[in-house]
């Protein structure tokens, strides 16, 4: 047990369960919010139609206009709107792409978030938001940008595709795997990361063999849960690194990139962080094999892609990704050196399986 150490818990309400998605309108009025904006991406406008229309007078509208790794453009087009609407407060509905685009309204107009994550994307926890400006992701932490109040309900990821629950759970997993061993960890993030890494570990196989096994995936949600909340209670590492330059600089896709980058940032990071690794490894049930090896078993057996080049990397993109990650490194425990990053990224190219 560690003699001291610095934990700061995070100000935001949480509903979980099975038919908590009918307390929006109580919980807007707990914010006094009486204009609330709902936020989504064209492909769930259908589903913010809905919860638009049962808002009734609550509503501002809806605002389809989230996209992958929030452009800076898109951002000033939602900003402007919601002042256009007199919108008090935003609704977030979807996954991280949605949650972002409301933290940057947040940022400027300081306005209240409720999250109503439908994927296992972890973000509506944190106070960091990520703006892509001239493909560049730039990222940063703001108290404003942490939702005031998140509504979980399992009942909403059941229409999220299977291919995209094992990638978005993949993705929460990577939050609790680097807080494991980011600069500033602590014995309460990694009680929640162990549990979190279980939780999902146990639920993806299940949501797999069954997609609407809603216990499947209320331990899915759980999980993101726990891992989402590390993330915006410690430092990030050379995992998130990696795909914020491969996500903004290149548009591969969010979760998929962090499922192929995964395994591989374990891997370089096995020997300087023994201690996190033993506890993934432990939380997957992956005995006699390395964290690694457990992480891309875990996607490879339920058909997600492992390999970079699969879901839209170039070769030839390879060298200035590796430059671009270590031209503003993030703090990691192992030295961050260009010949094994590049090599991270070619076996990540192509899907190599962990040692």
């Amino acid at each position: 047990m560690p003699t001291s150490f610095l934990y700061v818990a995070q100000p935001t309400r949480v509903l979980f369960g099975v038919g908590t998605l009918s307390q929006v309108g109580q919980e807007l009025e707990r914010l006094g919010a009486r204009r609330a904006l709902v936020l989504c991406t064209p492909n769930q406008a259908e589903d913010a139609t809905r919860l638009s229309d049962a808002l009734g007078p609550l509503s501002a509208g809806i605002y389809p206009g989230a996209v992958m790794h929030v452009p800076v453009e898109s951002a000033r087009a939602a900003i402007a709107h919601a002042q256009e609407v007199g919108a008090d407060c935003m609704i977030a509905l979807g996954g991280g792409s949605t949650t972002g685009l409301g933290k940057a309204i947040a940022l400027t107009s300081g306005l209240p978030i409720l999250a109503i994550p439908t994927t296992y994307a972890g973000s509506e926890m944190t106070p960091i938001y990520g703006l892509t400006d001239a493909g560049l992701k730039k990222t940063g932490r703001d108290p404003r940008v942490l939702p005031r109040t998140v509504i979980y309900d399992p009942a909403l990821t059941v229409g999220l595709p299977v291919a995209l629950s094992v990638t978005s759970g993949l993705n929460a997993i990577a939050h609790a795997a680097e807080g494991l061993y980011a600069e500033d960890a602590n014995p309460v993030t990694s009680l929640m990361a162990e549990e979190g890494i279980r939780a999902l570990a146990s639920g993806i196989p299940r949501v797999f063999a069954a997609p609407t096994d809603l216990d499947a995936r209320a331990d899915c949600l759980y999980g993101a849960w726990l891992c989402g909340t590390v993330l915006g209670s410690v430092g990030m590492a050379l995992h998130h690194k990696l795909c914020h330059t491969l996500g903004g600089s290149f548009n591969l896709p969010h979760a998929e990139t962090h499922t192929a980058v995964l395994p591989h940032a374990m891997a370089y990071n096995a020997l300087a962080a023994p201690d996190a690794m033993a506890r993934i490894r432990r939380a997957m049930g992956g005995e006699g094999i390395s964290a690694a090896a457990a992480l891309y078993d875990l996607a490879a057996r339920h058909g997600a892609a492992t390999a970079l080049r699969d879901i839209g990397m170039k070769a030839e993109d390879l060298d200035r990704a590796a430059d671009i990650a270590l031209a503003n490194p993030y703090w990691n425990p192992r030295p961050i050196e260009r010949a094994p990053i590049r090599e991270l990224l070619q076996a990540a190219f192509e899907g190599v399986r962990p040692d």
